[in-house]
């Protein structure tokens, strides 16, 4: 049977910059919640959500060690990850992107250390990329990223009264400097490379754009939530993956969101029911049913 686990982080509020303070990322921890549970039969106890004051770095590390500890030991086998909040760059230390430049997401205590993002008060790709990449074949995991980590595609429907950008400059001229020359890269956050292949990553948009928090049917959502979770509870378990994202893609552009999906997992996941958890043929998983 699946052993499941689930973290649904969402951060409206950030402590140092009230400016920067969003509306509809704590809508979407709690809309992604009702989803697993409601679709994929997820348990209330299998879920954990973090929100505002409680979405520290420190909190959300120690949320996502928990579980990849308790995968490694055997209790899951079907994790689940969902972040909503805000997204910025940070010079990549170890010259590992093409772009150098490290996607980064901005907790509850996001903080400045000198002219640059103080990265004890900063998650970067490379470390949920180092945490993840220790799961073993016969587990899935989940991703889904309400963020963006470029402003460079902003365009004037992005900036209306009723949306707002998930995403934070680099917090100085000096930062800005330090990175304006990278051009966004293709592909994706370095969440499923090298060994995470066979796991699901889903982005609110391409690099180069802003995931937008948005105002819709009377409150605050991300854009890109808001419409996933309506289509996949729309598909009753009828629809695979790539055909879910196509209707997203087409709900953001009727509603003139600038913002494209992607997904990115193998053809087999992509175009299986939204309810399927696979794991790869050639690999000797462990017993699982599918979720009525």
């Amino acid at each position: 049977m699946l052993h499941r686990t689930a973290l649904c982080i969402g951060i409206n509020q950030y402590q140092n910059f009230p400016a920067a303070n969003l509306n509809g990322c704590v809508n979407d921890a709690r809309d992604m919640a009702a989803l697993l549970r409601d679709l994929l039969g997820f348990e209330d106890s299998d879920i954990i959500q973090l929100t505002d004051q409680a979405a520290t770095k420190a909190n959300i590390m120690h949320e996502l060690r928990r579980m990849v500890e308790g995968a490694l030991a055997g209790r899951y086998n079907h994790l689940v990850f969902t972040f909503a909040g805000h997204g910025t760059q940070v010079p990549d230390l170890n010259l590992d992107e093409f772009d150098r430049a490290d996607e980064a997401f901005c907790p509850h205590d996001l903080a400045k250390s000198g002219p640059q993002w103080d990265r004890d008060h900063l998650i970067v790709d490379d470390e949920l990329h180092d945490l993840f990449v220790q799961l073993p074949p016969t587990v899935i995991l989940e991703i889904l990223l309400d963020t963006s980590h470029s402003g460079a595609g902003l365009r004037a429907a992005d900036l209306l009264m009723d949306r707002k950008p998930r995403y934070l400059p680099p917090p100085s001229i000096e930062a800005f400097r330090d990175i304006e020359y990278r051009r966004a890269r293709p592909g994706h956050i370095k969440l499923l490379e090298k060994g995470l292949s066979h796991h699901i990553l889903w982005t609110a948009c391409k690099d180069s754009q802003t995931a937008a928090d948005a105002f819709m049917q009377g409150d605050w959502h991300g854009a890109f939530t808001w419409h996933f979770c309506r289509e996949a509870m729309a598909s009753g378990n009828h629809l695979t993956r790539a055909k879910v994202l196509a209707k997203i893609r087409a709900d953001l552009s009727a509603a003139h969101f600038t913002q494209t999906p992607q997904l990115d997992c193998e053809a087999v996941t992509r175009h299986a029911v939204m309810k399927a958890v696979e794991v790869p043929p050639n690999l000797a998983p462990l017993p699982t049913e599918m979720p009525t």
